[in-house]
């Protein structure tokens, strides 16, 4: 079983026709996986729908807590690009015999041209190969939590 703990980040943002914003309306996460055609053991669960820019410390900790309270060994965190790779390294600190990978989108699901569910797969597929540790999974790849960067001015992220 996997367990995908949904933080939000732009993966899960919806164009907002009225505002001209990006929002967080719901979790696109289980669309997803029925567009991909998952047939994985996946139990999902939506810890807050936020931009990582705003995450606090006190958002870290409440992962963290997410992914010790489960016994499920491999998880997928959805996130924000922006902060993704600090919260990584706030549960490298404190979660060492689990698998966790961290995902997110450079452009929202709901949106033409979006990398979010090719980044989705990637990292669940990433989470059953990989060995316990932190990790990052964006452009097709997958990074240990303390060798990457988002390089804005590509926007990717490459190692360090």
């Amino acid at each position: 079983m996997i367990k995908l703990i949904i933080t939000g980040g732009t993966i899960d943002k919806q164009y907002n026709e009225l505002s001209g914003e990006l929002v967080f309306l719901q979790t696109h996460i289980p669309q997803m996986l029925q567009q991909a055609r998952c047939t994985l053991d996946i139990d999902m669960q939506v810890l807050m729908l936020k931009d990582s820019l705003d995450m606090q410390e006190v958002d870290r900790e409440a992962i963290y807590q997410a992914c010790l309270a489960t016994g499920v060994q491999q998880l997928v965190v959805t996130h924000g690009t922006d902060t993704m790779v600090e919260t990584a390294r706030y549960l490298a600190a404190k979660l060492t015999d689990k698998r966790v990978v961290l995902v997110g989108a450079m452009l929202p699901y709901t949106i033409s041209g979006s990398d979010a569910l090719f980044n989705l797969g990637c990292a669940v597929t990433a989470v059953q190969l990989l060995p316990a540790g932190i990790y990052l999974s964006m452009n097709g790849k997958a990074f240990k939590w303390d060798n990457v960067r988002k390089d804005t001015k590509i926007g990717q992220f490459v190692v360090k």
